[in-house]
């Protein structure tokens, strides 16, 4: 054997292990008894311990010196995995065992705070985990920006200097485009009445496989904070359900569901290597945000969910279909991210890079994290954060030490922005499927461009080249100011 086929064996067990790990993190925010937390922290720091022991092998950089790539597959590949073992080769083992340890304990910790709206007994843990963060920090960044060192996991190549660009050129036209819609005569309906959660859950089903999801390689199990986990031939969802807010079922679904038909419609000649997984956490976003809300969200398709809603629940609140698509997109000064209108989303990702980015450099004390929420809540949206569930403890991804993950969520908007300029023009009789509750020809064309070359090209080159343009926030914001000037008749 040679050494790049060496290297593909072993890199193939290491993938197979990260898998069963993913699997162990699933379970234990579906099904795993909530009595068994400790243990579970133990099972996941020992499955980090042989991870991190497989990345950092010194095999690894002797076959990689040795290996020599016979195509631009190869040379990838041999890219991933080098990047991968020279940041994991920065880390001490002893750190990467305890920061798998201590999160998994905080996802319990902060689930039991979250219910309780008691901030003082997840805070501690919170303050534990921040200081393993800025540790692995460190070690990663040798030198550099800490907070560019976490950023690198989630969207690779990427600065916060050239995410606060971004964030400075988007936030004057979406506060313009929110007092406008806000302050408009014409405000839609909310939608008014009880809906059943199995109800609600038959039609999440409907949504999920209108979008095309493969229910022989996924599931959908409930979850307090809706996410998708898993690839290659098993890629499962959850979502979660408010009976007096069937939106919030239906379009977790839908954005989970953009997740992982991501992650299975990988090129299976990818499975076990480098490239068998989502490039960056803004390209899988991208396709989470651009199901969700350029394609479920629109004027075709709550045409076809409303009548499906209508027909379940024995009719709804609002007269017709026209009313239905306003309702769907209606702006309001929420407290949730998970929940909130296209418009103010990016908003909410805003405050919290900023606070992250703060906690980070230590700028800011996780004693200060809620008056800082607050604060910043307060001056971005205009309404006072009313119970710590609805500000500073409804995000689980601190307590899972996912610090840089954040801004990825506005970078998949503005890639969506471009895929969905593009799809357009390529797909320019796309509204008539969607009518029917077809969201087949969207999702051909995203699974063609972007969604089968997993990890083959950088983010931004992916994205460049399904669109035939260069990324930016143009498209977004012109889709936005479109859309919702037609909605509130601006």
């Amino acid at each position: 054997m040679s050494a790049f086929d060496d290297l593909l064996a072993f890199q193939r067990q290491t993938e197979a292990l990260s898998s069963v790990a993913e699997r162990l993190a699933w379970d234990q925010e579906t099904v795993m008894p909530r009595g068994a937390v400790e243990q579970r922290a133990e099972e996941m720091a020992a499955m980090e311990a042989v991870l991190h022991e497989r990345r950092t092998d010194p095999r690894l950089g002797e076959w990689l010196d040795q290996a020599e790539p016979e195509d631009a597959e190869d040379a990838r590949v041999i890219e991933l995995i080098a990047r991968d073992h020279r940041r994991a080769s920065r880390i001490p083992s002893r750190l990467a065992t305890e920061l798998a340890r201590q999160t998994s304990l905080a996802q319990g910790i902060w689930a039991d705070a979250r219910a309780k709206d008691a901030p003082e007994d997840f805070l501690p843990a919170l303050n534990d985990i921040l200081m393993l963060k800025r540790e692995e920090a460190s070690a990663l960044a040798d030198g550099g920006d800490l907070y560019d060192a976490l950023l690198d996991d989630y969207e690779p190549g990427i600065t916060q200097a050239e995410i606060a660009r971004l964030f400075d050129a988007m936030r004057p036209r979406l506060v313009a485009l929110r007092e406008d819609v806000l302050g408009a005569a014409f405000q839609p309906e909310p939608l008014i009445g009880h809906f059943p959660q199995e109800t609600q859950l038959r039609l999440a089903r409907t949504c999920a496989t209108a979008f095309g999801y493969d229910w022989t390689r996924g599931r959908m199990d409930i979850a307090v904070h809706p996410f998708s986990s898993g690839r290659w031939q098993d890629s499962r969802i959850t979502t979660r359900v408010v009976e007096t807010d069937p939106f919030n079922c239906l379009y977790s679904t839908i954005h989970e569901v953009g997740h992982s038909s991501y992650e299975l419609g990988i090129d299976s000649d990818y499975a076990f290597t480098p490239l068998g997984r989502g490039v960056s956490m803004g390209t899988h976003e991208s396709q989470s945000r651009i199901y969700e809300n350029q394609l479920g969200r629109s004027r075709a398709f709550t045409g076809w969910l409303y009548r499906r809603m209508s027909d379940a629940f024995g009719g709804l609140s609002l007269p017709d279909a026209d009313a239905f698509y306003g309702t769907v997109n209606r702006v309001t000064p929420g407290f949730i991210r998970t929940e909130a209108d296209e418009v103010q989303y990016n908003l909410h990702i805003m405050l919290r890079f900023d606070l992250e980015r703060d906690l980070i450099a230590g700028r800011l004390d996780v004693e200060d994290l809620v008056e800082a929420w607050n604060t910043r809540f307060l001056r971005d949206f205009g309404v006072a954060v009313d119970r710590p569930a609805n500000g500073v403890l409804q995000d689980v991804h601190w307590a899972v030490g996912l610090f840089g993950y954040f801004p990825t969520y506005a970078l998949g908007n503005v890639y969506a922005g471009c895929l969905h300029a593009a799809l357009r023009a390529a797909v320019p009789d796309l509204d008539e499927a969607l009518a029917r509750g077809e969201a087949d020809p969207a999702v051909e064309w995203l699974r063609e461009n972007v969604q089968r070359h997993g990890g083959l090209y950088p983010p931004r080159e992916l994205i460049g080249q399904a669109t035939g343009a260069d990324v930016g926030e143009g498209p977004l914001l012109d889709y936005l100011e479109e859309k919702f000037s037609a909605i509130y008749r601006l």
